[in-house]
């Protein structure tokens, strides 16, 4: 069975900090972890520029020419949705709250990472993106159902309607007729005539009342 590969881009200029993480990625069992290492915001946009297809960045907070805040900006303004992972030598609440208001997908203090759960700590991330991804995705689709269900809510309304006038005229020529001494073959007709309407009035009914909440409208159909 081939091994799970995920790339990483690390941004961090603590070359100590960058052997020792690097280290336990290539550790890891059953995932290959390509790590590419930038020490600088500059360096990193231009390696995410060459390559957009990162799976998550991980980034110092401290940084030789930007901050962590800074970098999420620039990524936001290049409109990247790589998932980031931002670190730091210090237990900030309140910078914790910033960058996760940036959409940062966690933050995570330096002295606090075991070594030997570094791997899985990202692997957990990705898989609650993923998770995440996927809800969003069904979501959508029970909302473009709803919105479907509506439109032909709407329409059987607007249907309905438009056959309500004409078909209350007929009823009360109909019963006028009835009430009129014809030849056996002309009431016949209309006796006939009469039993079809009622079918068509109530096929409308039935229109009208149906359910659509019950209808699954985009199982089969691809969401964009």
């Amino acid at each position: 069975m081939a091994s799970k590969s995920i790339s990483v881009l690390l941004v961090d200029d603590d070359p100590s900090f960058a052997r020792v993480f690097q280290d336990s990625l290539l550790k890891a069992r059953g995932i290959v972890f390509r790590v590419t290492r930038k020490t600088n915001v500059d360096d990193a946009l231009l390696a995410i520029k060459a390559n957009p297809l990162f799976d998550i960045i991980v980034t110092d907070f401290v940084l030789p020419d930007l901050n962590g805040l800074d970098f999420c900006l620039r990524l936001s303004q290049m409109e990247q949705k790589i998932p980031v992972v931002m670190i730091s030598s210090t237990k900030d609440i309140k910078l914790a709250v910033e960058v996760m208001k940036l959409g940062v997908e966690d933050f995570l203090v330096k002295d606090e990472l075991d070594e030997a759960h570094v791997p899985r700590t990202l692997v957990n991330i990705l898989d609650r993106i993923r998770v995440r991804s996927q809800m969003h995705a069904v979501e959508k689709r029970m909302n473009i159902a709803e919105n479907r269900a509506q439109a032909i809510r709407e329409l059987v309304v607007t249907v309905c309607h438009e056959f309500n006038n004409p078909l209350a005229a007929i009823k009360i020529s109909s019963d006028l007729l009835q009430r009129v001494p014809l030849p056996e073959g002309q009431q016949k007709l209309l006796t006939e005539f009469d039993l079809n309407f009622q079918k068509i009035e109530s096929e409308v009914r039935h229109l009208r009342d149906i359910t659509f909440e019950k209808i699954d409208f985009g199982s089969n159909q691809n969401v964009g």
